[in-house]
């Protein structure tokens, strides 16, 4: 969504300056119209503040009809991001909807100096950054390279003398679609206190991030939101999370920039510290009320080191552990998601909700939300279709149980547990049907449960594992090249995946362009006769 001037508006405008068409140097103005074109954005601020308007258009077009929500897949390199999106505008035409999720996890996994860690904010804050710097760098890239082919066309149209053919190659060039989309970037729990959550947030908007996922967990004791272990903070303190991000979009003048609140307080029971309240109902008792406490009687008195407070009108005892966290009650997870939800739109002025539950359920996601939507309307939802699920058993679960209670099928047509999971029920009724509901699972969390944005965090980090694993099996075992020839060539030549031609995808065209421009018949080239590359060009 650039403001890119139209090919002939940059060409006058050169013109104006340089009247015979040739700028100091001898460098044609055809050069330069094309180099000002491909430069699609001139700073990655300018890629926030254009990629804030666009989710906030989207999440418009979403409250108006929620089939149009929207997508991404979590991407640890920029090569990834750059694959997806041009993938995605090969199969439909447009990037549309689609975004690029940034992952913590898969940073703290493969993106730090530390080696592999677990999700628990252990890798160095600036990898977040660096990695949407790398992610946008990739994305522009993609531009040049696109763009460098579209002009390639227009050149030899002039030459031809074609006046059709010339017009059509500047209206494709001027309507060319970047490959330059909103990217979703997690910032754990801020990596510190508020003003560091606010200093890191700066320099992931001056990387480009448009929107800042934050999340409600101790900073210190950050857990991955599908393992246990989990602490939480008061609301106030989140809240002021979510203030130190605003402040930092406000401040890099992105006035459209996003924030995703995130809890995960239906699997978290435990918190660091007590909030004081000051009156009833404050967001302190509304978040205290939840504790895990015991009266304190005659018989069960307090003793040295024991802490008491007052809650619903008696003196209590809350139940702290060893490290001096304290429990919520029991199967409280629910009406605290609900609470911390309502809390972060209305007084945090987050944009979005994101709710880390612990199975795939539409109804249970639909549940919450709408519990949520009774207080604010036009709540909406980022949601987390985790590879930590087990999508098949899930689902095939889910099927059978609906079908036992309408009385479909007996208890013993289908097993429990994870023999459901078995190959040997992939083409049954229940198994299609579980597929059935896989494909839908999106679209109905965006109609039933308020979800506006549907992506895996995980995706490329288990991609690269299976596909890693199938070459290696094949290469290092019977089939040699031909797990190579089979596996992938083949696929990406008949797929029209354009990185088959390796060379050219990352930039040798456009550097023989660029040598062209500056040596004309001088230059070197790599693009000629002998270039293997061209063993690519009319197989596709």
């Amino acid at each position: 969504m650039t403001n890119r001037k139209s090919y002939k508006d940059i060409e006058t405008q050169l013109l104006q300056r340089y009247p015979d068409g040739v700028a100091p140097g001898g460098i044609p103005v055809d050069a330069l119209v094309q180099l000002r074109i491909q430069n699609t954005y001139k700073t990655h601020l300018e890629i926030a503040k254009s990629m804030a308007t666009v989710m906030r258009r989207d999440m418009a077009i979403y409250d108006k009809d929620s089939s149009k929500f929207t997508q991404s897949l979590g991407c640890w390199s920029g090569f990834h991001a750059q694959q997806m999106i041009k993938s995605v505008k090969r199969s439909k035409g447009t990037t549309e909807g689609v975004y690029v999720y940034l992952s913590g996890w898969m940073i703290a996994g493969l993106r730090n100096q530390f080696g592999h860690l677990p999700d628990q904010s252990m890798h160095e804050k600036t990898s977040v950054p660096e990695l949407i710097q790398e992610i946008y760098m990739s994305l522009r890239q993609a531009d040049e390279v696109e763009l460098n082919d579209l002009f390639a066309v227009l050149k030899a149209a002039k030459q031809d003398g074609n006046v059709q053919a010339v017009e059509t190659a500047i209206a494709a060039i001027d309507t060319f679609e970047s490959n330059v989309v909103p990217i979703i970037a997690d910032i754990d729990a801020g990596f510190g206190n508020v003003h560091a959550t606010y200093l890191l947030s700066k320099k992931m908007i001056e990387a480009g991030a448009c929107c800042i996922q934050i999340e409600n967990q101790v900073s210190d004791a950050k857990q991955c939101g599908h393992q246990d272990g989990k602490v939480t903070v008061p609301r106030e303190d989140f809240i002021e999370k979510l203030r130190a991000v605003r402040m930092a979009f406000e401040e890099m003048g992105v006035e459209d920039g996003v924030i995703v609140a995130r809890t995960d307080s239906l699997g978290a029971g435990l918190t660091q510290k007590i909030p004081v309240s000051q009156r009833a109902g404050d967001l302190a008792s509304e978040y205290t009320k939840w504790l895990d406490a015991e009266e304190i009687t005659a018989f069960n008195a307090l003793e040295d080191g024991d802490v008491a407070i007052q809650l619903g009108g008696k003196l209590v005892k809350p139940a702290r552990l060893p490290n001096g966290l304290y429990k919520f009650q029991a199967n409280t997870g629910t009406q605290r998601v609900v609470e911390d939800c309502i809390a972060s739109l209305t007084l945090g002025g987050a944009d979005l909700l994101w709710i880390e539950t612990a199975t795939p359920n539409v109804d249970t996601i639909a549940d919450m939300v709408n519990q949520i939507r009774e207080v604010v309307p036009n709540a909406k939802l980022t949601y987390n279709n985790s590879p930590s699920f087990n999508w098949t058993l899930n689902l095939r679960a889910q099927v059978r149980e609906e079908w036992i209670a309408q009385g479909k099928i007996k208890a013993d047509a289908y097993p429990d547990g994870n023999a459901l999971m078995s190959a040997k029920y992939d083409e049954t009724e229940l198994g299609l049907e579980a597929n059935d509901r896989l494909r839908s699972f999106q679209t109905d969390i965006a109609a039933r449960a308020g979800v506006f944005h549907n992506l895996i965090t995980l995706p490329t980090f288990h991609m690269t594992a299976k596909f890693m694993d199938d070459l290696s099996r094949g290469y290092f075992g019977d089939d040699k090249m031909m797990a190579y020839v089979n596996t992938i060539q083949r696929e990406e030549i008949r797929g029209g995946v354009s990185a088959v031609k390796h060379q050219h995808e990352v930039g040798s065209d456009l550097g023989d362009t660029f040598k062209e421009m500056v040596g004309g018949e001088r230059a070197l080239k790599a693009g000629g006769n002998n270039n293997t590359m061209n063993q690519f060009s009319h197989v596709a």
